[in-house]
């Protein structure tokens, strides 16, 4: 299995109990970073003004993709692109030259090939067309997960990136989804507890976040080690902050899955399904 993610990080709040658990069950994982998150903002309040860590912003984030990377048991490789950022403003700036929005997608898809071409993955992850949410690195990081989807087996297309080897499936993952957002609020209000998810849901029509959920891993056993992985990005997270504030007790009892949906298969296999690998193992 091969996730593609945009930025480290991503891998930890996208996924990452899925994951764990197939790492659990034997499969081997690889994580797919394509750039070093150079231009990501330091996002915990308590290291914001931290001038080392302002300094070395690459250097730490990537330190911290290989701790996360332990906790979760995964394998992980850099495709060497350049953080994008996230413009702000009206007009949006400019994207910085060099960066990975503005490569070539030809190009950089051959380099997610050489790299599908070398660990043989039967199932791949990334993002929808949307990226999940409209970042440039993670649109550009569907776009080239496309791309080198239907290269990857074609002996006629970069030749030099080693022999070809066709995955089965792909996913976009969508694990900020209405139905678990929703089951989890009414969970903690039914409860008389603060729902860190009211806005979201006021506001989730004018996002337009709705897809198609097709499949639901059951990982509930794992959430643990996929908060720990999302606290190892400490320039990231905060750890007091809303990512944690649903107990684990009560997202496994209401909500134990990670959610995706199929964009390609070239097996065949009956919705919804519970397994990644459905239509793969049995075949």
């Amino acid at each position: 299995m091969m996730a593609v993610h945009a930025h480290p990080d991503d891998e930890s709040s996208k996924g990452a109990a899925t994951m764990a658990k197939y790492v659990s069950e034997g499969v081997d994982v690889l994580v797919a970073t394509c750039t070093g998150g150079e231009r990501g903002s330091i996002l915990n309040p308590k290291l914001q003004g931290d001038p080392y860590i302002e300094e070395h912003i690459h250097e730490v984030r990537a330190k911290e993709m290989a701790e996360a990377r332990d906790i979760l048991g995964v394998k992980q490789e850099w495709l060497g692109y350049v953080d994008s950022g996230l413009p702000e403003g009206d007009p949006l700036p400019p994207l910085p030259e060099g960066c990975f929005a503005l490569v070539d997608v030809e190009e950089a898809a051959g380099t997610l090939v050489k790299l599908i071409r070398e660990f043989k993955p039967h199932v791949i992850t990334t993002y929808d067309e949307n990226g999940g949410y409209p970042h440039p690195d993670h649109i550009m990081t569907h776009k080239i997960s496309m791309v080198a989807f239907e290269a990857a087996g074609d002996p006629e297309r970069y030749p030099e990136a080693g022999e070809p080897w066709q995955p089965q499936k792909l996913y976009y993952n969508q694990g900020f989804n209405r139905q678990r957002t929703q089951a989890l609020h009414d969970a903690l209000i039914e409860r008389g507890m603060e729902s860190p998810y009211g806005e979201w849901l006021e506001r989730w029509d004018s996002i337009g976040r709705d897809r198609d959920l097709t499949t639901f891993v059951p990982c509930g056993d794992f959430f643990e080690i996929r908060d720990k992985a999302l606290i190892a990005h400490a320039t990231q997270i905060d750890p007091d902050g809303g990512w944690f504030r649903v107990p684990l007790d009560i997202q496994r009892e209401i909500w134990p899955t990670e959610e995706y949906e199929l964009a390609k298969s070239l097996v065949s296999t009956s919705l919804p399904e519970d397994d990644l690998f459905a239509g793969i193992r049995n075949n």
